[in-house]
């Protein structure tokens, strides 16, 4: 999208990244099959809502019909991919008996998440992004039916799981960075918060629904026919992607390349543009100081225990994914905002407040309203940091940008769960989960006060 179309260019602390060639929201030159989409015109002031359709969830987006196709394939992906998430842990304890198997299978996931998506950011800027996304689909939809497979013919193999999980980990990094750099050319700039709130409400929608779909349909149709109903999902997944447009690089006259130099490069690109690297900061201050999850079990055992261990424990760990949804399905409050650094900043503030008032709580219930109001605040930071993402870098950086922040967002509660377990385990699971939700407050405001760049961001 061309900025002087819409005079919407962030204004930052530094000179706004400029894009090498004007990029209009939805054009895709000749490429591969799948039909043409012309450029949608955006209002230069769109109208706002009255009444109450001003704080319900903002559908724009949904008018334009490549992104349509995009968001349409993640409604059942969301919901089925989690139905993989439940079989293999599930699996791999039925065959082990022992939680740290499982565990040990979560870490032989991470480290090819971690480099993949690193790479699929490099690649998602060097190749028709639409292609990779044909391509990565297809390996998770493969890797599915592989997962059946071995379910079906009774393996009960550790190492055959932890394999494919640690292929399907690296086949999603290569893919996520592809797919959340493709939106900002399927949407105009003003439209990206909304677009993200919506992607963003499905998949915390799919955390919540999945596991209980999971848990209905294990006892009824067993591990490997959840597998199979991921792998049909992802078939959907495929053919919605196959209609959108091309989307290869912009200025493609010049090859480009996808190796350890352009990764590098993507990291120098965030060390040079302050408001990325903030926006890449305040999610790591939220995650790592203030994601209390590892602590759940305990608090639901202990504190919280005359409710019922494990009532306490199921309402915990749904409380923030609930307050997500909520905040996406009245978006229309927060997503038209043009301050997008004022709203990441406030949103993890709140976030830590939140959590600080959890950690405080002798109260299921205030814990869990608490815990579902730092669900709403981490859907706001989501959706702002999006954008910040897609709007404030160069299309020739927003694969690597988009690689980076999947990194950040898999790896910042996994050494939330390492931080908040020792915490917990020295100085008990409410002092550690209070003092790091006071802690997330007063490392943002440092760093707000200290790099004025994201304060000063908006579009």
């Amino acid at each position: 999208m061309d900025p002087s179309e819409n005079s919407t260019e962030p204004r930052a602390e530094e000179p706004a990244p400029k894009r090498a060639v004007p990029e209009p929201a939805m054009s895709a030159p000749a490429g591969p099959p799948g039909p043409s989409v012309s450029g949608p015109a955006e209002p230069a002031a769109p109208p706002r809502p009255h009444g109450l359709r001003r704080w319900a969830m903002d559908t724009r987006p949904l008018r334009r019909p490549a992104y349509r196709r995009l968001w349409t394939s993640t409604i059942v992906t969301a919901v089925g991919s989690q139905l993989t998430a439940v079989a293999v842990p599930k699996q791999i304890y039925d065959i082990t008996g022992s939680s740290a198997w499982v565990g040990a299978a979560s870490l032989a996931g991470l480290l090819p998440l971690i480099v993949f998506a690193l790479w699929g950011g490099a690649i998602a800027d060097a190749m028709d992004r639409r292609t990779l996304l044909l391509i990565t689909n297809t390996g998770i939809a493969v890797t599915s039916v592989l997962f059946w497979a071995q379910a079906a013919a009774g393996l009960e193999s550790v190492a055959v799981l932890m394999v494919l999980l640690a292929v399907q980990q690296a086949f999603w990094g290569l893919n996520a960075p592809a797919r959340s750099a493709s939106i900002a050319r399927l949407v105009p700039e003003g439209e990206l918060p909304a677009a993200n709130a919506l992607g963003s409400t499905v998949m915390q929608t799919g955390q919540v629904a999945g596991p209980l779909l999971a848990g209905a349909l294990i006892p009824v149709v067993g591990l490997a026919e959840l597998y199979l109903i991921d792998a049909l999902a992802l078939c959907v997944t495929v053919w919605a992607v196959y209609r959108l447009p091309a989307l290869p690089p912009l200025g493609a006259a010049v090859a480009r390349r996808a190796g350890i130099r352009e990764i590098v490069d993507g990291f120098r690109y965030i060390a040079g543009h302050a408001v990325l690297l903030l926006s890449f900061l305040a999610d790591i201050v939220a995650m790592v100081l203030g994601m209390p999850r590892a602590l759940f079990p305990q608090l639901a055992a202990e504190t919280y225990a005359p409710y019922g261990e494990g009532f306490a424990l199921g309402l915990l760990f749904a409380a923030i994914p609930i307050g997500a949804v909520l905040g996406g399905l009245f978006s229309g409050t927060f997503s038209r905002a043009r301050r997008h650094g004022w709203m990441v900043i406030g949103s993890v503030m709140v976030w830590g407040v939140a959590i600080t008032g959890f950690g405080l709580s002798d109260s299921l219930w205030i814990a869990v309203a608490f815990l579902a109001v730092a669900g709403i605040a981490d859907m706001v930071s989501m959706v702002f940091r999006g954008a910040i993402l897609l709007s404030a870098a160069t299309d020739e950086m927003r694969g690597r940008m988009q690689g980076v922040f999947t990194v950040v967002v898999a790896g910042g509660p996994r050494l939330a769960d390492v931080l908040h377990g020792t915490a917990g385990s020295s100085l008990g699971p409410r002092t550690a989960v209070a003092g790091g939700g006071l802690l997330v407050v007063v490392v943002m405001l440092a760093l707000a006060a200290a790099m004025p760049a994201l304060r000063r961001y908006r579009v």
